[in-house]
Parts: structure tokens; C-alpha cells; sequence
């Protein structure tokens, strides 16, 4: 509902010019996959600054693959996803942001996806390095480029170096 206020021309003639409605927030749900490394951190950095701008909160997500990984592996995983939603949740403090720590177990682009989908995610922010030498072989398709081509809302894809 836009507000109308009744103002006067030069010549005195009354006109009814609308007052600009106050825009709302581009994003309220900021979606950040993190993976506790240097391009994870940055990823973070990039989704608090965001949401601290748009008056938003942010989803930290860790998600364990325990599609490919054995239980001692998961274990370690889910203790280096325990430090990386932490400190996006301790970054999110110093900014003023609410930041709510999740987890997720399975096919990450799948989780991530999902997981945008049923929180209502208006942004997701998903970290991304160069993959090199053998990398390029066996993992050709990361999780940033799946989760951009499948996700129905915009994602950011951030780098080591762009925090």
C-alpha cells in the first residue's frame, strides 16, 4: 500500500504525489556453505558482511558427506564442521547478525540445495577453489557449479582471495 500526500504546485493548485515507499530488504535468509578452509572463510566473511547490509540472517551450513567417506573420516569431518559453523556464528556476533549453525549428512550440492529450498534461502553463498592437477580429473564438477545450475535462487560463489 503506497502512501499519497496532498502538495501544492507553484501556482497554488493542490496535486497528489505519491511519497517513495521504503524498499525492503533484498535479502532477509543468507545461505552460506561452509567447509572451515580458506575459501569456506572467505565464503562466510562475504555472506555476514551481506546479511549485516541487508539487515539479514544467516543459515551456516556443514555438510558431511557420508556418501564417500568412512565413519572415522565423518568423524574428523564433523569436528572440522563444528569449528567452521562456529566461526561463522562468532563472525556473525561481531557483525550483529544472527547466524544459525546446521548441519547436513549426505550428497553436498543435494543438501544444499534442499536445504535453501525448505529455509527459504533468498541467497546462497558457496566457497570455490580452482581445481588443480589431479583435482581437475576426479573431482571436474564441484559444488559450487552444481549448486548454481540447480538452485532456484541466486548464489554467490566466493573465492579464497575475495574476502
Amino acid at each position: 500500500m503506497s502512501t499519497h500526500t496532498n502538495t501544492t504546485t507553484s501556482n497554488g493548485d493542490p496535486t497528489d504525489a505519491a511519497t517513495p515507499a521504503t524498499p525492503s530488504s533484498l535479502f532477509d535468509r543468507v545461505l552460506v556453505v561452509t567447509d572451515g578452509g580458506d575459501a569456506g572463510a572467505a565464503a562466510a566473511e562475504t555472506a555476514v558482511q551481506l546479511a549485516a547490509r541487508h539487515d539479514a540472517s544467516v543459515d551456516a551450513l556443514f555438510v558431511v558427506d557420508t556418501a564417500t567417506h568412512w565413519d572415522v573420516v565423518v568423524e574428523r569431518e564433523e569436528d572440522a564442521g563444528e569449528d567452521a559453523v562456529e566461526a561463522v556464528a562468532d563472525r556473525g556476533a561481531a557483525f550483529g547478525v544472527d547466524v544459525r549453525k546446521r548441519f547436513r549428512y549426505g550428497h553436498a550440492h543435494e543438501e544444499v540445495l534442499d536445504y535453501a529450498d525448505a529455509h527459504d534461502a533468498d541467497l546462497v553463498v558457496v566457497s570455490s577453489t580452482k581445481p588443480t592437477g589431479f583435482d581437475r580429473l576426479v573431482a571436474p564438477d564441484t559444488l559450487a557449479p552444481r549448486v548454481q545450475r540447480e538452485a532456484d535462487v541466486p548464489v554467490m560463489v566466493v573465492g579464497p582471495d575475495d574476502a
